[in-house]
């Protein structure tokens, strides 16, 4: 769909320089998507891998965000090669409904209640991020939680619209629960990409 210079949002890599290739792609349906446009898999011009891969290393980028849609619907192999094949981090963002292909550095799940996982997913991953939209996330949160490595990060994200109301919550939820850790959409705020 699209491929940017940037700056990582979210997650362990928030603040990061990184160079983003959204692909089309994705029938999970979160409500709060905020790239619905992405959905549609053949919606969006076709781009080289080789093409990607040169407009990344020209930018300096240490790391390649490959992310959607649903990057995992498609067979990533070839992309996170020409990455590693250039010096630049492979990371992938995705709800694991898919398994990956590809080699990966790092793996940020970031699973739905409407669509989940596939098991081989939830040992990948370096860090969960679970989006918060309504206060059963929490509990949900805590099984997702049991099924992952106990060196994998876990993140609680407030869903943007809601995020005035779900905040607080996050906050004494991680008080009490110490494993957890708050990611915010920091570039929304920064008004980038």
């Amino acid at each position: 769909m699209e491929d940017f210079y940037t700056i990582q949002g979210e997650g362990s890599y928030q603040g990061h320089a990184a160079y983003f290739v959204r692909l089309g792609g994705c029938d999970v349906g979160c409500v709060w998507c905020d790239v619905k446009e992405s959905w549609p898999v053949d919606a969006h011009p076709k781009t080289e891998i080789r093409t990607i891969v040169s407009r990344a290393k020209k930018s300096g980028a240490p790391i390649g965000v490959v992310t959607g849609g649903e990057p995992a619907m498609h067979d990533l192999t070839e992309l996170t090669k020409a990455f590693k094949d250039n010096g630049i981090r492979t990371h992938v963002e995705t709800s694991g409904a898919y398994p990956l292909t590809g080699i990966w550095d790092w793996v940020c799940l970031s699973p739905k209640k409407f669509k989940a996982p596939v098991d081989s997913v939830y040992s990948q991953a370096n860090e969960m991020k679970i989006i918060v939209y309504n206060r059963s996330d929490f509990e949900w949160a805590e099984k997702e939680a049991t099924k992952v490595s106990a060196n994998c990060r876990l993140f609680l994200q407030p869903e943007w619209s809601k995020e005035k109301e779900m905040l607080p919550l996050i906050i004494d939820f991680v008080k009490g629960h110490t494993r957890w850790s708050i990611s915010l959409q920091v570039h929304k705020y920064m008004n980038i990409p």
